[in-house]
């Protein structure tokens, strides 16, 4: 059973010792636009149009931008639910705090373990790719041939320092990355329109015989996985101006953008090569399809530099994936469910600085055991960290959906919000999410190119690390009551 809940952060019980967080992070530094900044950047459009889109046609047809545009209606019900949450919870746990509130501190702490592995797990996969890509354009544009672990490594200081620093001036980088990958995107979208694509422009990847198809549901999971991220808006919760119109807006903001702008990219890459011809071309070349069009519709040139800012994409996603791993460390440890250095705060930055330190720490490590192994930093290193990363977050998003139900449920005396946000769309969520999952973990080869014995203990790894949270946190209410009751209780701007 899940206890009562109240509507609003409860009186907080005496602090365990040696959890008292040292310091906070900075408040009232961060708006809309530095949030969304963050999140999107953290999905990395560029990577995600460039390197799965094409997978996406050539799996579901020319009907692939339905696909990213049915996940962003999705999404959307998603935060509508969510955001109606979020003036009651007032801490950086993001879906800890939110399924602990709704769905009680057993499954909130099995989420909370759950989110930690899942954000280690996307962004230290990246690493391999970051890697990849940065030895491979270095070596086309430079003549330089270095292995792949001198790049990871050095993304790894890159991205510790920048999270080291003030949160204000990782999300100025982020911004400067952002708009230069979304703008190469645009130039070639705006390249292919203006000369009218490959036979004339159409609208035949939305029709009915192009979506309603069984051939949809890889592009699905596929669309899925480019809008991990977005749900991280609520991390920022201490640090954002006025968090209770900031941190909604922002998420709205940062899925609507996502959504519209994936469906749109996708459906003009499918002009770039014909209704007839764009799932041929997938199939001969699904990894160089955005660089062909690039060359064909803008230049050699622009292809050069959509190959140095596809290295950029993946730093931005780095970077903000690393904060939200650290403000996720943070929060656990002011309430004294992780261990209390992961709380303190940098006198001068304002930043998680020990709780940093710990998860570029790990992050070299996982690199250092793939790279001694000899593994293949995409196919490998990339694929199987990255993949139960994804389905965790997936899991998350659909036990947040949930748990919004059952807090309005149990807390009915809450205004504000009608039954449109606190029933309806969060239960259409909550389903159609777990649809979702179920396609993904269904069609895991897509995403991994492993065998299937691989891939289940992949899948497998969710409920194993869901369970284990969940058995830690009945264990705290046998022998340390005072912190179980804690958890999900803490209002940032009293710490």
């Amino acid at each position: 059973m899940t206890e009562p809940q109240t509507s609003h952060a409860p009186q907080q019980p005496p602090a365990a010792a040696g959890t008292e967080p040292t310091g906070h992070l900075q408040r009232a530094t961060l708006g809309v636009s530095d949030i969304v900044f963050f999140v999107v950047a953290a999905a990395a459009p560029l990577t995600v149009m460039a390197g799965v889109a094409p997978l996406a046609i050539l799996f579901g047809g020319i009907g692939a931008p339905v696909a990213y545009l049915t996940v962003g209606i999705v999404l959307c019900l998603f935060a509508i639910g969510f955001t109606a949450m979020t003036p009651h919870i007032r801490n950086a746990g993001a879906f800890y705090s939110y399924i602990a509130r709704g769905l009680g501190r057993p499954a909130g702490l099995g989420a909370a373990l759950l989110a930690v592995f899942s954000y280690n797990a996307l962004q230290i996969g990246v690493y391999g790719a970051f890697g990849f890509f940065a030895a491979g354009t270095a070596n086309d544009l430079l003549g330089v041939d270095l292995p792949w672990p001198v790049y990871a490594f050095a993304g790894i200081a890159v991205v510790w320092f920048l999270g080291f620093r003030s949160i204000h001036v990782g999300a100025k980088i982020l911004a400067v990355l952002l708009i230069a990958e979304t703008a190469i995107l645009v130039l070639l979208a705006g390249a292919i329109l203006l000369k009218g694509g490959s036979d004339g422009l159409s609208l035949t990847s939305f029709a009915p015989s192009n979506v309603f198809t069984s051939k949809m549901a890889a592009p699905l999971g596929l669309a899925t996985a480019a809008f991990i991220g977005f749900e991280a808006t609520v991390l920022y919760r201490e640090e954002a101006r006025d968090p209770d119109r900031t941190v909604p807006r922002a998420m709205y903001l940062a899925v609507g953008f996502l959504g519209l702008f994936y469906t749109f990219v996708v459906w003009v890459i499918v002009q770039a090569f014909g209704d007839d011809n764009a799932v041929g071309a997938a199939a001969r070349n699904p990894a160089e399809l955005f660089f062909i069009a690039m060359t064909r519709y803008v230049g050699d040139w622009a292809t050069d530099l959509q190959r140095v800012l596809i290295v950029s994409s993946l730093l931005a996603s780095l970077l903000a994936f690393h904060n939200a791993i650290t403000r996720y460390g943070y929060a656990l440890s002011v309430e004294g469910a992780a261990p209390a250095p992961l709380g303190r705060i940098h006198p001068r930055h304002g930043s998680p600085w020990i709780s940093g330190i710990a998860q570029t720490v790990l992050a070299a490590v996982v690199t250092a055991v793939f790279a001694a192994i000899g593994a293949h930093p995409y196919n490998e290193f990339l694929l199987w960290v990255n993949t139960p990363g994804v389905v965790g977050i997936l899991v998350l998003q659909t036990l947040a959906a949930c748990s919004v139900v059952a807090f309005f449920r149990r807390n009915r005396g809450v205004g504000g919000a009608g039954r449109l946000r606190t029933v309806a769309a969060p239960a259409s969520a909550a389903l159609l999410l777990a649809v979702i999952t179920g396609l993904v973990c269904t069609r895991l080869n897509l995403f991994t190119g492993a065998p299937p014995a691989v891939n289940w203990m992949l899948a497998a790894l969710t409920p194993i690390i869901f369970t284990i949270g969940a058995v830690l946190a009945m264990r705290l209410r046998r022998k340390r009551p005072e912190v179980y009751a804690r958890l999900a209780t803490t209002d940032v701007e009293s710490v």
